[in-house]
Order: C-alpha cells, then sequence, then structure tokens
C-alpha cells in the first residue's frame, strides 16, 4: 500500500509522526500547521519514492543480468560474469569476421573439460559423439583397430597426443581393413589424411580415422625404427568381435577371449563358456583379457558372476560418497570350484577388464598370470547436451576391487608373472603355455586350436 493512501496518523500505519515524538503525552497533542504536516509527508513520500526506484532500478539490473546468463545459478554470478563477458565481447565487438556462435560453444566445453586434466573426459561434437558411442557399442564404420596412448616411460593413458604421447594399435580386429592393410600391434600413426595427431585426443584421432564405409583414409604409420610410411586404408562396416573360444591340449582347457566389453559381450561370454562347461564338460578354463582396452562396466559385472556365485564384484565410489557395493548376480554358469581358472592380463589389460581380473583374484577364484596390468580405477559416463551441442564422457566415479584395493595408476599385480621374451619364434606364447602349465593339462606341444562352436 502507498503512503498516500493512508490519512497520517492512522494507528497501524507504523509511521511515527515527529510531532508524537516530541509530546510528553501524547493525549496532549497540539494541533500543528497543517502546511507543516503536509511538508513532511511530501517529504517521506519523496524518500520512499526514491527508494522504491532504487528498488526498481537494482531489480532490473539484476533481471537483466539474469535473461543474459539463463541458467547460470544466482549463487555463481558472480564467478560466471567474466566468461558472459567475454562471450558478449566476442558477440558484439569482434570485427575479424562473422562469429559462429556454435563454434564459440564448443570451444567453451571442449575447454571446460580440458581443464579438468583427466585423459577419460573430454567433450566431443555431435559428429563425433555419435561415432564414439557407436564403436562402444560394439559396430561402427571404420579401419578396424584398437587404439591406446602411451608416454616415453611406456605409461598408458597420457594426453593430449605429441612427441612424447603417442596413439598406437594395440591390435587389428582379425578379418579387419586394418588387418588386410598390414597394420601390426605397436604401430604409432602419426597423421590421418597428412593432418598431424598432435595436440588432439583419443577420441579426436579416433573420430578422423573412421568414415563411411567404402571411404579411403591414409594413415602416416611410424613402426619401431623403419622410416615413417603412409597406408591407404578402405573402410568397411566393423562387428566388435568381443568373444572367441577354443579348445586347447587335446580337449582338456576351454580358452576364451574378451577383446573387448561391448553391448553383447555378456551374452555372447555366457553362451561360449556355457558350450565350454556345460556342453563339452571341461573343467579348466584359461580367460585371456590380454589387450582388452575395457568397456561397459555391467557387461564386466555379467561376465564375472559366471564364476562368482556371491559378494561384491566390485564397488563404485561416486564423488564425495561412501563405496557402495556391486555384488555378482545369480545363475552363473561356471561358479562351481571345480572348474579351474586362470586369467592372461599385460599392460594394456585396462578398466573393466580389470574389474573382471580383480575380481576374479580378490576373491580366489582364479590365478592372474602374465604382466602388470593398466591400471585404470574410474568409471566414466556418457552423455549428450542437446541442441546438436554434442556430448561428453565424464569420470564420475570410482571402482574398487572386491577387497576395496584402488588400483589407479597402480594395476593388478599377477600372481605368476611371465615375460614374453622379444625373440619369441612366431605364433609361440609363452604366456599361455605358462596357464596351461598351472592348470596341470599337460605340456603346450599337446595344444591343439578347435573352435569351441
Amino acid at each position: 500500500m502507498a503512503f498516500d493512501d493512508v490519512p497520517p496518523g492512522e494507528p497501524g500505519t507504523g509511521v511515527i509522526l515527529p510531532e508524537q515524538e516530541a509530546a510528553a503525552d501524547p493525549g496532549q497533542v497540539t494541533a500543528q500547521p497543517r502546511r507543516r504536516v503536509t511538508a513532511i509527508w511530501l517529504a517521506l513520500f519523496v524518500v520512499a519514492a526514491l527508494a522504491g526506484s532504487a528498488l526498481f532500478v537494482s531489480g532490473y539490473t539484476l533481471g537483466r543480468q539474469n535473461a543474459l546468463t539463463a541458467g547460470t545459478p544466482d549463487a555463481l554470478q558472480a564467478e560466471f560474469q567474466p566468461f558472459w563477458d567475454a562471450f558478449n565481447a566476442i558477440d558484439q565487438r569482434y570485427a575479424g569476421g562473422a562469429v559462429d556462435r556454435h563454434l564459440l560453444l564448443e570451444g567453451a566445453l571442449d575447454g571446460m573439460f580440458k581443464a579438468l586434466d583427466d585423459p577419460y573426459s573430454s567433450y566431443m561434437s555431435a559428429e563425433d559423439y555419435a561415432k564414439s558411442l557407436a564403436g562402444v557399442s560394439g559396430q561402427f564404420e571404420g579401419i578396424g583397430a584398437d587404439m591406446a596412448t602411451r608416454d616415453a616411460s611406456g605409461t598408458q593413458g597420457c594426453g593430449p597426443l605429441s612427441s612424447s604421447c603417442r596413439i598406437y594399435v594395440v591390435r587389428p580386429i582379425r578379418g579387419s581393413p586394418a588387418e588386410r592393410a598390414g597394420l601390426r600391434s605397436g604401430d604409432v600413426f602419426l597423421k590421418v589424411d597428412g593432418t598431424s595427431v598432435d595436440g588432439k585426443t583419443i577420441d579426436q584421432v579416433v573420430a578422423l580415422v573412421r568414415g563411411k564405409r567404402g571411404t579411403n583414409v591414409t594413415i602416416s604409420v611410424m613402426r619401431g625404427s623403419e622410416p615413417a610410411f603412409d597406408v591407404t586404408i578402405t573402410r568397411d562396416v566393423i562387428n566388435s568381435e568381443d568373444v572367441t573360444s577354443s579348445v586347447l591340449a587335446g580337449g582338456q582347457v576351454g580358452y576364451v577371449r574378451i577383446s573387448g566389453f561391448g553391448a553383447g559381450a555378456a551374452d555372447d561370454f555366457r553362451t561360449q563358456l556355457g558350450d565350454l562347461v556345460t556342453g563339452k564338460h571341461i573343467r579348466r578354463i584359461v580367460l585371456d583379457l590380454r589387450g582388452n582396452p575395457g568397456g561397459f562396466v555391467d557387461q564386466a559385472r555379467t561376465i564375472a558372476s559366471q564364476f562368482i556365485a556371491s559378494g561384491p564384484i566390485y564397488w563404485q565410489q561416486s564423488a564425495g560418497k561412501a563405496p557402495v557395493e556391486q555384488d555378482a548376480e545369480a545363475g552363473g554358469v561356471a561358479t562351481d570350484p571345480s572348474v579351474k581358472v586362470v586369467v592372461l592380463i599385460d599392460a594394456n589389460t585396462a578398466s573393466a577388464s580389470e574389474i573382471l581380473a580383480g575380481a576374479l583374484q580378490d576373491t580366489g577364484r582364479a590365478q592372474l598370470v602374465g604382466a602388470k596390468s593398466f591400471g585404470k580405477g574410474t568409471v566414466q559416463e556418457w552423455d549428450t547436451l542437446g541442441a546438436n551441442a554434442g556430448g561428453f564422457r565424464l569420470t564420475i566415479a570410482k571402482w574398487l576391487t572386491p577387497k576395496q584395493r584402488w588400483i589407479h595408476h597402480v594395476g593388478l599385480t599377477p600372481d605368476v608373472p611371465v615375460t614374453a621374451p622379444a625373440d619369441a619364434p612366431a605364433g609361440s606364447d609363452p604366456v599361455l603355455d605358462r596357464a596351461i602349465s598351472l592348470l596341470g593339462a599337460g605340456s603346450a606341444e599337446l595344444r591343439a586350436l578347435q573352435p569351441a562352436a
């Protein structure tokens, strides 16, 4: 209610007149000249009006600022002001040419994720996001090669790429264009279609290598100490062959290799393991996780549950929260302790494959044989940003083994270390030989590869 709607001195208005303050007895207030009372109320009205104007102006300013920074929480307005000042300056005053606001947005998003200094968290454009997610799901168009990064000391998972952080081929997928073109494990990519990979992330390089079926991509490759050379490869539809199996040692040992944890890996694994254990009555299993870069965590949990009947497979710890137990799923096909298991690991056994290997090691369900694993103890979430703004991959949790070990940058230590000699004859596999020996299935010479069908 405005002041001029209420007569001066009306009870309940909360207004105390100077004349009343000065009177010794409020009941004996003497009449004052009406001109003085009118002047006093006019002054009060002006003060109130000015105060109201100030409130209106400040409210308008705040409202205008909120409109300019929509979506920014009030508590962060001051912190985000430099960002909006820079954005508005570029958008409104840049004289070097037309400003593409979408590119400004992508640049800001990319910089925000780079500031985390986490090689597993990154922003991707809409196109790159679609390609990357397709690869994780198990089918994509590209050359068919598993890729990873390592620095000059051999430590895995570096970034961005440079002369001291290289992207290399972990393995070409069997029957893929990469294999047919002659790419080998360990080959380093230097350029893609003449563009250097330096300064890029592994996701950005993978996006460059992938493309529509039938199109060509030329990759500059460095192999050992040989001079760099170019390889032109015709892209095709690649179906990830995550699970393969065989029968070894004259039918005594079932061999199952998992090269990734795509969306269908757990179902394929359960089928093939069931054929070995239930169909062929094999009681000795070699599980090969060498060169496996990981994939969907739920697939690793389901696969581990084929050997572990109950209890934690791993623990997941989100930001600021206590670890939460992720228990085994019921109905595993090889939980009987009479089914003996040995797991093969190496420096490229990472992420979800370490969840599986760590669960089998901590529960005593299997021995690990080979070399120390990669050491990636974090979980990433993939999400879109909408409005053709792309998407991101963000580290949202740590994972720990059943005994709550965090193996990030540490890796899993094998129970039986085996180093394959550099001059090992082609086709030989000392790590696999040692696993077969541990299972008591005779010498390596008895091995005979057969389809698991």
